[in-house]
Order: structure tokens, then sequence, then C-alpha cells
């Protein structure tokens, strides 16, 4: 399986329902790295690291998230391979 970054930005009501905890918390089950980040528009930035299928599954999961939230809309880019530690709450 190949390792791949993918920084996807996710759109709705995104913030003050847990979306960043949740992240977190899927992508570490599968064995994925990163951070989930609030953005000043209201808008929750994700980088997500590690084998392409548990990626794909992440990214999936993304498009529904956490029961309190709605998403609306998911912009996402694979970025060149880094090396990141645990997955962070910023």
């Amino acid at each position: 399986m190949s390792q791949i970054c993918v920084k996807a930005n996710v759109k709705g009501i995104v913030q003050g329902v847990g979306f960043r905890f949740h992240t977190a918390h899927e992508g570490l089950k599968d064995g994925l790295t990163g951070y989930a980040m609030n953005l000043p528009d209201g808008s929750v930035e994700v980088l997500v690291c590690g084998h392409e299928e548990n990626v794909n599954k992440l990214l999936a999961w993304l498009k529904e998230g956490p029961r309190m939230s709605r998403v609306d809309k998911i912009e996402a880019e694979e970025l060149e391979w880094r090396h990141v530690d645990g997955f962070e709450i910023k």
C-alpha cells in the first residue's frame, strides 16, 4: 500500500460540535497521522497522512462527520508525502 497525505477543507457546521476531536479519533483508529484545525472562516482544515486505503476511509467519514455536525462541502488535495507524528487537534 502506498503512503499519501491529503489536506481537506471541510465546510458547513463543523466548529463547536466536536468535529476536530472526532476526526482525530477516527484517524487514530486507522493508524493515520495529521491534524484538524479550525479556520477563521468557520471551516475545518484536516491534514491526514498514512496508507492510501485508510486515508480514503477517513475522507469518506469526513463527508458525514460526527452526529452534531453538518458537512456541506469538502475540498481535498493530495500533498507530497511527509512524516507527521500523532494526530493533533489544533
